[in-house]
């Protein structure tokens, strides 16, 4: 049985770096970059719930090249064989299409595969943006 587990170092330095990478090509609008980041199978939900396939998300940077820059916040990265699931908070700031900018931000899940070549490709990608939130916080999830 394959049980899950926090990423070790070296798989934690891979992950990170993979991210940069999809978050360099996004702003730079690297398309073939981002053809092998992304897996054939992904499917990349955005904070609106708009649904992308590869090939939609690859055609919406090239056509409406939204990313200005975009940052992290820590990201938890647990591990299931050859599956990665990473989760934290990502702010976007994003081109409108009336020409202003924007910035989005929200808690994000991803997950990678490792493939047969030892790359890892995105699989799956869902922003939930963050809003306000109409219930308090519970005791656990306060600090001291």
């Amino acid at each position: 049985m394959t049980h899950v587990t926090e990423a070790d170092v070296a798989v934690r330095a891979q992950l990170l770096d993979l991210e940069e990478r999809r978050r360099r090509a996004l702003i730079d609008v690297d398309l073939d970059a981002l053809d092998d980041l992304y897996d054939d199978s992904l499917i990349h939900i955005h904070a609106p719930g708009l649904v992308h396939t590869k090939a939609m998300l690859l055609e919406h940077t090239a056509t409406r090249r939204p990313y200005l820059d975009m940052s992290r916040g820590d990201l938890l990265i647990r591990v299931i064989g050859d599956v990665a699931v990473m989760t934290g908070l990502l702010t976007n700031e994003l081109r409108s299409p009336d020409g202003t900018t924007r910035t989005v931000r929200g808690e994000v899940t991803q997950v990678v595969r490792r493939c047969d070549d030892g790359a890892w490709r995105y699989v799956s990608f869902q922003m939930t943006p963050l809003t306000a939130q109409v219930w308090g916080a519970l005791p656990s999830e306060t600090k001291d």
